[in-house]
């Protein structure tokens, strides 16, 4: 499954023995986790099951070892090796896997032009009860689907100040590749969970003491610039889905709608843009 590793990788072998493995099949059953990672619907799906994520980028690989997440291999372009050394060193019971271009493209489907991948362990769940002691500003995430959006409303998060993330049972992944990289790994930074009666947990909400607002425009919809004034200590906002918005049922249950007021022609901004809106604009001052 493996073979002799060419002159430029000999120093590297002799500093890290047989855990750097140099492959010449795109079947090793050793990168299982690395195989088909162009294929979203199903990580999504075999990810969480398998208690793994994918981290991409060097960069990436080491936001989640700081936030002290554990990996699980290493699959490296031959390039990217020497400047992972200090990595290596940490984890030392953990492989490496290395071979040519082609060969690490067939067995991820794309090409690693980031060079460096860690499939890494999942962190054990959170629950509300270790999200909501001390928190003020909440994220309440209602089935965002797409990766690149939840990335973009994570790095806003993290950036402005929101405490953590609540996901609804339909949204995203956060620890999908596309949705860390996007996010600049702010992932890793705000604390989030993935609620499981949605939207019956408003009422755990508002039993910890937050008002929640959903960002949607209707008859009723305030002025966001004129919330912050009004606005308890605590406060859950609530973003929608792409396109169809906050559902009816969690309109029914808010305390509030709120509008980032524009000039006419234009009714709605991006979920991830109209997040960062609402992120500054609702901060604690």
């Amino acid at each position: 499954m493996s073979q002799k590793p060419p002159p430029d990788l000999a120093d590297l072998q002799a500093r890290l023995g047989q855990r750097l493995i140099v492959l010449n099949e795109a079947t090793d059953p050793r990168v299982a986790d690395y195989v088909s990672l162009s294929d979203a619907a199903l990580r999504q799906q075999s990810d969480p099951q398998h208690g793994r994520y994918i981290a991409e980028s060097a960069k990436v690989i080491r936001r989640s070892l700081a936030a002290g997440h554990s990996p699980r291999s290493f699959f490296m372009a031959p390039k990217w090796l020497a400047g992972m050394q200090e990595i290596f060193e940490a984890h030392p019971q953990v492989p490496i896997f290395t071979g040519s271009d082609a060969l690490l493209e067939a067995v991820t489907g794309f090409h690693l032009h980031r060079g460096a991948l860690a499939a890494m362990n999942r962190p054990d769940p959170r629950t509300l009860d270790d999200l909501l002691p001390g928190a003020q500003r909440i994220a309440v995430l209602e089935d965002i689907v797409d990766h690149t959006n939840l990335g973009a409303i994570f790095r806003s998060a993290a950036a402005l100040g929101i405490d953590a993330v609540l996901l609804t049972p339909r949204c995203a992944d956060p620890l999908y590749r596309r949705s860390i990289r996007v996010s600049m790994g702010a992932v890793f930074q705000v604390p989030w969970m993935r609620l499981e009666s949605w939207p019956g947990d408003l009422a755990v909400l508002r039993a910890g003491g937050f008002s929640i607002a959903a960002m949607e425009l209707t008859a009723h919809s305030v002025g966001i610039d004129a919330v912050q004034a009004s606005a308890a200590d605590k406060l859950a906002l609530v973003l929608g889905t792409e396109g169809a918005g906050v559902s009816a049922v969690t309109l029914a249950a808010v305390d509030l709608t709120v509008m980032i007021p524009m000039r006419p022609g234009v009714d709605s901004l991006n979920v991830a843009a109209a997040s960062a809106v609402a992120f500054w604009e609702l901060r604690v001052r």
